[in-house]
């Protein structure tokens, strides 16, 4: 009996099994408008058997937004465009997850294919805000450090995007601190070097991210789930860390966030990751045993034997897959063959059923 093909229940939704589709970023909108790309993008994951999709990294301002391509629902337009995609990966019988966040320093770059650098005024760019007016690396926009009058209306953006997610029909919201990012960049005292209340002490560093879950689980419906991403260590000496991580965790539990989706990294540019087949699911299964809320693991988890193994020894209650959805949006079907685990096909591809 597979358990990567269980039921899985996160407040008042039942997913189908233990698979999700992490998010990642197209650099494909215009003014942050989502368009068929991701219709057929999400909707194909839907398709494969995926038990939610989340959406990319999406912005809750225009200056949050890593590349002028990216995602956004800081206006009606954009929840209004994500509607229809919403309501097809639903039909799917895939739970439509939206992930928001705000890219701070590592805002304003090209997309990877256009050489991933920073992106000029005259190609759409614009200055980065950050919690200290350090740039990611060289080469990287010079930020600009936020006001702290500046915060509360940040985590306001948050809320109201969240607000805009709900309208547009999405049933799970994902808030990203993870990968560098803002709420990441706050987290960590490689990149938080203030001197105020939003500095210094770790109860300091965590106030912003706690700030914006507070609001956001308040402006969504109880019977609905919240996630966190996190990167769970920099990966480098005097930065942040697994300690560190289990006591956000704590409290993120405590405010009500469902599951920790647990990655690492992309806080500093020369951290030495030691990148291998599950390497991020130690981290999982460490703040799942210690802080007792489910968890996600990601990174590098591409064959279904690795996947069932990560949830029956119960290193976390669900796998996001990335690259290898890129791959193979059909994944999760395939997976169940060859687990031998009854999963339904879309009827339209039934007679494709080995």
């Amino acid at each position: 009996m597979s358990k990567l093909f269980t039921p899985l229940q996160m407040r008042s939704l039942t997913l189908r099994n233990r698979i999700f589709v992490a998010p990642m970023c197209q650099y494909s909108c215009e003014d942050g408008v989502p368009n068929d790309w991701h219709m057929v993008h999400l909707g194909s994951r839907a398709v494969g058997g995926a038990a939610m999709v989340i959406v990319e990294a999406t912005a809750v301002a225009p200056e949050g937004r890593i590349s002028p391509g990216d995602c956004g629902l800081w206006n009606a337009a954009q929840a209004e465009a994500f509607a229809p995609i919403v309501r097809f990966i639903a039909e799917q019988g895939a739970v439509p997850a939206i992930q928001l966040g705000h890219a701070g320093r590592k805002a304003s770059v090209v997309p990877p294919w256009l050489g991933g650098g920073a992106a000029a005024e005259d190609a759409g760019g614009w200055q980065p805000v950050a919690p200290s007016a350090l740039p990611f690396g060289p080469g990287s926009p010079q930020p600009r450090e936020l006001r702290q009058d500046e915060l509360d209306q940040i985590a306001g953006q948050f809320e109201a995007s969240a607000r805009r997610a709900l309208q547009a029909g999405f049933q799970v919201v994902e808030l990203h601190m993870a990968h560098g990012y803002l709420l990441h960049q706050f987290l960590s005292p490689l990149s938080n070097r203030r001197d105020d209340a939003f500095g210094g002490s770790l109860e300091n560093r965590m106030r912003l991210p706690l700030e914006v879950v507070r609001r956001v689980r308040a402006a969504w419906p109880e019977e609905l789930p919240v996630m966190v991403r996190l990167s769970v260590t920099d990966w480098v000496a005097g930065g942040w860390d697994l300690p560190q991580s289990l006591e956000l965790c704590r409290q993120l539990k405590a405010l009500g966030v469902d599951m920790i989706d647990c990655s690492s990294g992309g806080l500093v540019p020369d951290a030495v990751i030691p990148a291998a087949p599950g390497f991020q699911s130690p981290f999982a299964a460490a703040i799942r045993k210690d802080v007792g809320i489910p968890t996600g693991a990601v990174g590098l988890i591409t064959a279904a034997v690795q996947a069932e193994q990560i949830i029956a020894t119960e290193s976390a209650d669900v796998v996001l897959l990335a690259r290898e959805l890129l791959r193979d949006p059909y994944w999760p079907i395939h997976a169940a063959t060859e687990l031998k685990a009854d999963h339904p096909w879309p009827v339209q591809y039934e007679r494709a059923k080995p």
